[in-house]
């Protein structure tokens, strides 16, 4: 159920979205030129065989990059222009705008509040060229464009399952494997009581379960295919999220205001 707090921040957000915004010419665009860029490297391959083994460590450097950066920067204000916008767009606005108990959005205008804007593929296109370049120089030019597209692959991932977050509850993400693990991964991620310290993976819960930061208390393939389930929800962070669930009086723009308590039960992993 969605608080009154919650309703007054999302109607202020979405009256001061650009009138001009389209939220599926947004995604055209994201998704278009990414899938050009991997098509275009694949059509630069050229007998390409052991290269192909190059996408396992940038899918797992990546799955670390993704966690890091939703850790130290997405939740964490750093007074850099660029990284301070960052860090007021997620934890500012997109954690007002969701909650564990209120997750999803109803139009395309909303497309605002969850996809990325065009410049971090940008962003991501010079990082990716950068990366292949030295892959080319030390390596060849397929590892080069193996190393570019893996990346671009695992950004489109990245907006996919988020997406896949917050749509309405369907056949789809309730049922499809990893989909419907990360929907109640993130969705836990949005109670405002943790939302500082756990489940910060967006794609595959790789690294959050490596280095303890999720909510589960599970081993690797049972946090992979959790899917739906609450079961294995570590038991010491059940008071702090059933809290924070039914009371955010202690909810401010830039995250929970916690007791001595449950400081502790945040910093024990």
């Amino acid at each position: 159920m969605m608080t009154e707090r919650q309703r007054k921040f999302r109607a202020d957000y979405k009256s001061n979205i650009n009138p001009l915004y389209n939220g599926l010419l947004h995604i055209s665009v994201l998704y278009c030129a990414g899938i050009a860029a991997i098509w275009y490297c694949a059509s630069r391959l050229h007998a390409a065989t052991w290269e192909w083994l190059l996408m396992i460590p940038v899918f797992l450097g990546g799955n670390f990059v993704e966690w890091g950066m939703h850790r130290f920067v997405m939740h964490r204000r750093i007074d850099v222009f660029a990284l301070r916008a960052i860090y007021e767009r997620h934890t500012r606005e997109h954690h007002q705008y969701f909650t564990d108990s209120e997750p999803t959005i109803d139009t395309t205008r909303e497309f605002r509040i969850v996809f990325f804007p065009w410049r971090v593929l940008i962003t991501l296109g010079v990082f990716g060229t950068v990366l292949g370049t030295i892959a080319s120089s030390i390596l060849d030019a397929n590892a080069g464009y193996i190393v570019f597209l893996t990346m671009v692959g695992q950004y489109l991932v990245y907006e996919t399952f988020h997406y896949c977050c917050h749509v309405h509850d369907n056949w789809f993400v309730r049922n499809m494997p990893f989909i419907n693990t990360i929907r109640r991964h993130h969705t836990a991620h949005h109670n405002m009581g943790i939302m500082m310290k756990y489940n910060m993976n967006l794609t595959f819960p790789i690294a959050d379960w490596v280095l303890g930061s999720s909510d589960l208390r599970r081993g690797f393939f049972g946090t992979l295919f959790n899917g739906y389930s609450e079961e294995h929800v570590k038991e010491e962070l059940r008071p702090v999220i059933a809290k924070f669930k039914r009371d955010q009086s202690r909810v401010t723009l830039d995250g929970p205001e916690l007791t001595e308590d449950e400081r502790r039960v945040m910093t024990a992993y």
